[in-house]
C-alpha cells in the first residue's frame, strides 16, 4: 500500500547513519584494543589510523542521526512515532531540542555525541594513553548506539529505533487507510513538567558530566593494561576535576530546573533520581581527592582506582535505576518500563564495565604499589583521605536507600520507605556536613607527610574564631527556624551552619596567607570555599523557608490538600491561599491580588497576573510592587500542572505557584443590568446587600484613573456592603471624547457583580446599573514560600566550579591557546543558556 503524504527520506538517512556509527562503534572499539596489544610502531600506528577514522565516522554519524531527529521533529513529522510521542505544533521552537533527549533514544545519542567529543580531545592531547583509553569509550559507544539500533533478533528487539513509523507501533483501524496522515492532527508532546528553559540546558550539561567519568575511568583502566599503575593519575586528574565540575553544575542545574518549573517547594527532595546522579559525583570528588594525594606523597593509589572505577559505574547503575522503570513508583524524574530487551540491554551494558574493572583491580591488587608506612595524623594526606572516605560512605548510604525498590524486586521483599523520607537523608547527611565542612577548613593548614602542631593551632585561630562569632550572632539577630525535627537536629543544623561558615572563612584567609593571594594555586581553595558557601545557603534557606500563603488569618481555605509527588508528604490545606479576582488578600508582609489570567502558546496552558504590594503600616502608601506569572497547564479533566515563578532579590526569593485552579471558559453570561437611579448619599439594594452612592468625581486621579483637568469623565464612587458586613469598592465612568460615549464598567468578583456607570438622569440623578451574574466566581489557590539566603546556594556552586575549573587548568598544565579556547567555549555556553532563558 502507497502511504500519502509520508516523508521516508529523512528517516532512512537517520537509519543509515544509526547503522554506520554502530559498525564503526565496533570497528573502533577492536581497532584501538589491537593497537593498545602492538609493540611494534609501525604496527601500532597503523592501527591506530584505521581506529582513529573509524572513532570519527561514528562521531560525524552520531552528529547526523541527531539532525535529522532534530529536523523531523521541527517539522512536526508525525509519521515519525519519536516525533509523534515527543513533539506537537503548539510547542515553542525552544523546547525543540528538548524533545529530543526527553526519550530514552534521544537521551542515549546525546551521551553518545559528548563520548565522541571527548574522545576527540583525548585522540590530540593523550599521546602513549590513547589506544587503552580510547578502547574503553568506544566500547562505550558501542553499548549506546546499539540502543538504537530497533533490531529484531528473533521476537525480540534490540534497542528502540528514533526514526520507526508511527502506523508500525500503534495499532488501529485509521493506520490501514492509505491517508491515515490527515487523521492525526498533532503530537503528544513535550512533558508540561520539561516545558522550561532549564530543560534545554540541563541534559546536555548532565549527559556531558556522566560522559566525562568514562575518562578517569579508562586512564584507571589503562594503567592496569599497561602495567603502568600510578602514571594515569597525572594525565586522569585533570579530567577528573573537569567532570566533576561539569556533573556538579548538571546537577545543580536539575535543582534550579526543579526549583523553576516543579512546585514541591525547592530545588531538593532527595527523589531517587536526583540521588542516583549525585552518587557517582560524591564518589568522584573522593576519587580526585585521593589522587592528589598519590601525586603529592604516594599514598591512597589503591582508594583511586577504586573511586575511579565507581564512579563511572555508578553512572551506568544510575541508568539502570532510572531507564528500565524500577524507580517508577517511587521517582517522577524516571523514565517508565522500556522492556524486556531495552532492560536487558543496560544491564549488560553495567555489567561490561563492572565486572572487568572490578576483577582487574582484585587480580592486580597486590601489584599495586604501596607506600608501607602509615600517614601521621599530623599530614594533610590523611584527613584528606578521611574526608575522601567520609564522602565515599555517604555516597553508599544514599544509594543504598535508594536501591530499596531493586532489592524488594530481586528478593521479593516490601521495605517500605519511611514516612518522612526527606528526614531520613537529612539526619545523616547532617552529619557528613559538619564532618567535610570542619575538614575543608582545618587540612589545608596541614603539610604533606607532616606538620608541627603548634602551628596550626595558630594559624587556625583567627578563623575559628571568626566563624564562631559569626554563628552565635546569626543565631542570636537570625536564629534557625527548623524546629519541625526536635532540639536536637536544630542543633545539629547549627554545628553543621558553624562547620560550613569556617570552612568559608579558613578557606579564604588560606587563599590570602598560606598561598600569599596567588590564585593559579588556589583553585582547591576555591571550590572549597564555593562547596561550603553552598551548604551554608542550603542550610540557612531549608531551615528558615516561610510559608506565607497562610490561609488560618485571612482568605478562603478550600480544603486543597494531597500528596505531593516529588516529597511525598501530605500538603496542609491551611498553607494554601484562595484569591478572588479583585480582591486583595494578605500574604505575610504583602497584599495580593489576582488580577486576570490569559493563556499562553501551548494549548491548556494559563498564566496567572498576581499583583504584590508592601504597604507601610497604618497607611495605604504601597512601598513595593511586583507582579508574578506563575502558570499551569489545566488537562480536559481539570488535572493540572504547575510552574512556580520567583521574585528574586539579593537575600531572599518569593516563590509562588498555583495549587489549584479551575478553566474558567464558561459560557457567556446573558443577565442583562437592572438599572438604579441614585443621588450621592442614596442607598440601592442587591440581592446580598446595599450599595451606597458616595460621590461623583468628575476627572478621577487615583489608583485606577488618571484623567487630566481637561477631559470630560465621570466616575461614580461606590461602596458595597455585603449582608456579611463585608465592604468592597466599584468604580464605573463614563468619559466623552472625540469617539463618542465610552463606558467603563468595573467588577466586584467577590460579589460576582458587575456595575456600569448607564448616564446621568434629567434630574441629575445617576443611572447605575447593577448585573448580578450566574457564572462561576473566577478565583485561583495559590503556595508561596520566602526562601531566605537562597542565592548563596548558587553563588556557592558558581564559586565551586570555578575553582575546580582552575584546578583542572593547574593540573593539566594548559598553554594560554587552551585556556582562551576554554574560556571561548565557556562564553558560547553563557550564551546558549541566555537564549534560551530568553
Amino acid at each position: 500500500m502507497q502511504f500519502e503524504g509520508e516523508h521516508l527520506l529523512p528517516g532512512r538517512i537517520g537509519h543509515f547513519f544509526v547503522l554506520l556509527a554502530f559498525v564503526a562503534s565496533i570497528i573502533s572499539t577492536i581497532a584501538y584494543f589491537i593497537a593498545a596489544r602492538k609493540t611494534d610502531l609501525v604496527e601500532k600506528r597503523s592501527w591506530l589510523n584505521f581506529a582513529r577514522i573509524a572513532f570519527t565516522t561514528q562521531l560525524v554519524s552520531a552528529v547526523i542521526i541527531f539532525i535529522a531527529i532534530f529536523y523531523i521533529c521541527a517539522n512536526h513529522y508525525f509519521e515519525y512515532m519519536y516525533a509523534y510521542k515527543h513533539a506537537s505544533k503548539e510547542l515553542e521552537p525552544k523546547y525543540l531540542l528538548a524533545c529530543i533527549w526527553e526519550g530514552q533514544e534521544g537521551s542515549f545519542l546525546l551521551w553518545a555525541i559528548w563520548h565522541s567529543i571527548l574522545g576527540i580531545f583525548i585522540i590530540f592531547r593523550s599521546k602513549e594513553w590513547e589506544a587503552p583509553v580510547m578502547t574503553v569509550i568506544s566500547l562505550a559507544q558501542f553499548f549506546l548506539l546499539m540502543m538504537l539500533l530497533g533490531f529484531y533478533v528473533g521476537d525480540v528487539r534490540l534497542g528502540s529505533n528514533p526514526f520507526t513509523l508511527t502506523r508500525n507501533e500503534i495499532t488501529g483501524p485509521i493506520f490501514s487507510q492509505p491517508n491515515y496522515l490527515t487523521f492525526i492532527k498533532d503530537g503528544v508532546g513535550l512533558n508540561v513538567l520539561l516545558r522550561n528553559y532549564w530543560m534545554v540546558i540541563h541534559p546536555p550539561v548532565l549527559f556531558l558530566g556522566f560522559a566525562a567519568t568514562i575518562i578517569p575511568f579508562a586512564y584507571a583502566y589503562a594503567g592496569i593494561q599497561t602495567k603502568r599503575f600510578g602514571d594515569w593519575v597525572t594525565p586522569a586528574l585533570p579530567w577528573a576535576l573537569f567532570s566533576a565540575c561539569v556533573l556538579g553544575v548538571g546537577i545543580m542545574m536539575g535543582g534550579k530546573w526543579a526549583y523553576e518549573s516543579l512546585s514541591f517547594g525547592g530545588y531538593w527532595a532527595w527523589d531517587p533520581v536526583e540521588n542516583a546522579s549525585l552518587v557517582p559525583w560524591m564518589i568522584l570528588i573522593a576519587g580526585l581527592h585521593t589522587m592528589v594525594i598519590f601525586k603529592a606523597t604516594g599514598h591512597s593509589l589503591k582508594a583511586s582506582y577504586l573511586f575511579a572505577f565507581l564512579s563511572f559505574i555508578f553512572i551506568l547503575y544510575s541508568t539502570f535505576l532510572t531507564r528500565t522503570g524500577v524507580l517508577g513508583d517511587t521517582s517522577v524524574h524516571a523514565f517508565t518500563d522500556a522492556g524486556k530487551a531495552i532492560n536487558i540491554m543496560i544491564l549488560l551494558f553495567v555489567a561490561a564495565f563492572t565486572l572487568p574493572a572490578l576483577g582487574l583491580l582484585i587480580s592486580n591488587l597486590k601489584k599495586i604499589p604501596t607506600i608501607q608506612k602509615e600517614e601521621t595524623t599530623n599530614s594533610r594526606e590523611f584527613w584528606m583521605f578521611i574526608g575522601s572516605l567520609v564522602f565515599f560512605l555517604a555516597a553508599i548510604f544514599i544509594i543504598a536507600k535508594t536501591s530499596v525498590p531493586v532489592y524488594n524486586k530481586i528478593l521479593g521483599t516490601k521495605i517500605a520507605q519511611p514516612e518522612d523520607v526527606e528526614f531520613s537523608y537529612n539526619k545523616v547527611i547532617v552529619l557528613v556536613a559538619i564532618i567535610i565542612g570542619l575538614l575543608s577548613a582545618v587540612t589545608q593548614y596541614f603539610k604533606y607527610k607532616k606538620t608541627e602542631p603548634g602551628s596550626i593551632l595558630k594559624k587556625l585561630a583567627v578563623p575559628t574564631v571568626i566563624a564562631a562569632i559569626i554563628t552565635v550572632l546569626l543565631a542570636v539577630f537570625y536564629p534557625l527556624t527548623y524546629y519541625k525535627m526536635g532540639a536536637g537536629f536544630l542543633g545539629a543544623v547549627y554545628v553543621a551552619l558553624f562547620a560550613t561558615i569556617y570552612a568559608v572563612i579558613a578557606n579564604g584567609m588560606y587563599i590570602w596567607t598560606g598561598l600569599n593571594g596567588k590564585l593559579k594555586a588556589a583553585g582547591g581553595s576555591v571550590a572549597h570555599l564555593g562547596f561550603a558557601l553552598m551548604i551554608a545557603g542550603i542550610l540557612i534557606s531549608s531551615s528558615n523557608k516561610n510559608i506565607i500563603s497562610s490561609s488560618s488569618a485571612n482568605g478562603i481555605n478550600l480544603q486543597i490538600s494531597g500528596k505531593d509527588p516529588l516529597t511525598k508528604q501530605t500538603d496542609n490545606p491551611l498553607e494554601n491561599l484562595t484569591l478572588i479576582r479583585d480582591v486583595p488578600a494578605t500574604m505575610g508582609p504583602y497584599e495580593v491580588t489576582y488580577l486576570r489570567d490569559s493563556f499562553g502558546n501551548e494549548k491548556g496552558r494559563r498564566f496567572y497576573e498576581l499583583l504584590f504590594q508592601r504597604k507601610e503600616a497604618g497607611t495605604k502608601k504601597v512601598l513595593e510592587q511586583f507582579t508574578l506569572w506563575p502558570d499551569v497547564y489545566i488537562m480536559k479533566d481539570n488535572n493540572m500542572s504547575s510552574n512556580p515563578d520567583t521574585k528574586t532579590y539579593l537575600t531572599k526569593d518569593v516563590f509562588t505557584f498555583i495549587s489549584y485552579a479551575i478553566n474558567n471558559d464558561v459560557p457567556e453570561d446573558t443577565t442583562q443590568f437592572s438599572i438604579k437611579e441614585m443621588a450621592e448619599g442614596d442607598t440601592a439594594f442587591y440581592s446580598n446587600g446595599i450599595i451606597i452612592l458616595n460621590s461623583v468625581v468628575k476627572n478621577p486621579v487615583n489608583e485606577k484613573y488618571n484623567f487630566k483637568p481637561t477631559d470630560a469623565a465621570l466616575m461614580a464612587d461606590l461602596t458595597l456592603i455585603s449582608k456579611d458586613s463585608l465592604h468592597y469598592k466599584a468604580m464605573p465612568l463614563i468619559q466623552v471624547d472625540g469617539m463618542g460615549v465610552n463606558q467603563v464598567d468595573d467588577t466586584v468578583y467577590a460579589q460576582n457583580m458587575y456595575v456600569k456607570f448607564a448616564g446621568v438622569t434629567d434630574g441629575r440623578k445617576v443611572k447605575i446599573g447593577i448585573k448580578e451574574s450566574d457564572k462561576l466566581i473566577q478565583y485561583v489557590t495559590l503556595k508561596a514560600y520566602v526562601f531566605p539566603y537562597i542565592n548563596l546556594v548558587w553563588l556557592g556552586l558558581i564559586i565551586m566550579a570555578l575553582g575546580l575549573i582552575m584546578s583542572a587548568v593547574k593540573r593539566a598544565k594548559l598553554s594560554t591557546f587552551y585556556a582562551a579556547l576554554a574560556l571561548l567555549l565557556g562564553a558560547a555556553g553563557l550564551f546558549y543558556m541566555f537564549l534560551f532563558a530568553n
